[in-house]
């Protein structure tokens, strides 16, 4: 597999999707980030949104077999529910048997990233370093590519202020569960300059050290302070520590009310991004809440917020 590198993990995915030229659409989990779809969007490729598996959280793969099965589809995006690095080889096999030109985005962009190409049948496997990602560095994306699919960097005009616009409103949207509607703008970074891979390897191994080992304390106060049946199982804990309460607006609320904060992702797309519904996701969203374990949080903040947390349950 080759490598790539890119300012963002987004500007790679729409490299990918202006040059297969393919009017097709794509199968996205339902619970994705929104600027997944929206990088569609800006490369003028259809989607659709598939539900997530009550059982795994990761996108329902019989749902998706079944659309794959009626239908022809340009690609599939596989997204790591919360990081968990389980993968359906077993299910990217199948596919690409059925339907061998079908494009398979393995988007790894909330695991541990891993500088070595994995072997999961898939034709792309995405890595993010930006904002928010398990080694953040406020930048950076790269992927291993298939070695004969074919990779050409568009060169666009990018102006932060165009990204921060197309993030509020992207945000108003699921909040006020409108739809949203797409106007083309200067948002997505595509050009160098980056650092060479083994600079920017190098900075990830470092940060990565630092990053996991803070977690990993965090998430002991978190898994000793609560229930077991509210916290997710521990493969889905690393990117953030997550619980699933009946009473999410009022957890949060009192989590916000005492100058701490928590955050509420992923929702639901279907019906805001594109057509169609995804129970399951929505059940999700409507009761996860993703506490903080990274360097923006410390041993105190987690103490407190499971102290909130913990009254009111």
């Amino acid at each position: 597999m080759k490598l790539i590198q890119s300012p963002r993990a987004s500007a790679i995915l729409y490299n990918i999707l202006v040059g297969r030229a393919d009017s097709r659409p794509w199968l996205l989990p339902a619970n994705i980030c929104p600027i997944v779809p929206i990088t569609f969007l800006k490369a003028r490729v259809p989607f659709e949104f598939v539900d997530i598996s009550a059982d795994t959280l990761h996108m329902d793969l019989g749902q998706a077999g079944d659309l794959v099965k009626r239908r022809k589809f340009g690609g599939l995006l596989y997204a790591h529910a919360y990081g968990d690095l389980s993968t359906p080889l077993d299910f990217f096999s199948a596919l690409k048997v059925h339907a061998p030109d079908t494009l398979i985005v393995d988007d790894r962009c909330l695991c541990i990233p891993d500088p070595e190409p994995i072997h999961a049948d898939a034709d792309v496997i995405l890595y993010s370093t930006g904002y928010a990602k398990i080694a953040e560095l406020n930048f950076g994306g790269y992927a291993f590519l298939r070695d004969d699919l074919n990779y050409h960097s568009a060169s666009l005009p990018f102006k932060s202020e165009h990204h921060d616009e197309i993030e509020k409103l992207y945000k108003q949207a699921i909040q006020t569960h409108e739809r949203f509607i797409y106007h083309d703008s200067d948002w997505l970074q595509i050009d160098p300059p980056f650092p060479a891979w083994y600079d920017y390897s190098l900075q990830i191994k470092t940060r990565l050290a630092a990053s996991l080992s803070h977690r990993e304390s965090l998430n002991r106060i978190y898994e000793s302070n609560f229930p077991k049946e509210i916290q997710l199982p521990t493969n889905y804990q690393t990117w953030r520590f997550n619980i699933r309460v009946k009473n999410k607006s009022q957890v949060l609320s009192a989590i916000f009310k005492t100058g701490l904060f928590a955050s509420s992702h992923y929702a639901s797309l279907a019906g805001i991004m594109a057509d169609g519904s995804a129970p399951h996701a929505e059940s999700l969203a409507d009761e996860v809440i993703n506490l903080f374990n990274d360097e923006h949080f410390d041993e105190e903040k987690t103490l407190k917020v499971c102290d909130v947390i913990s009254r009111n349950l």
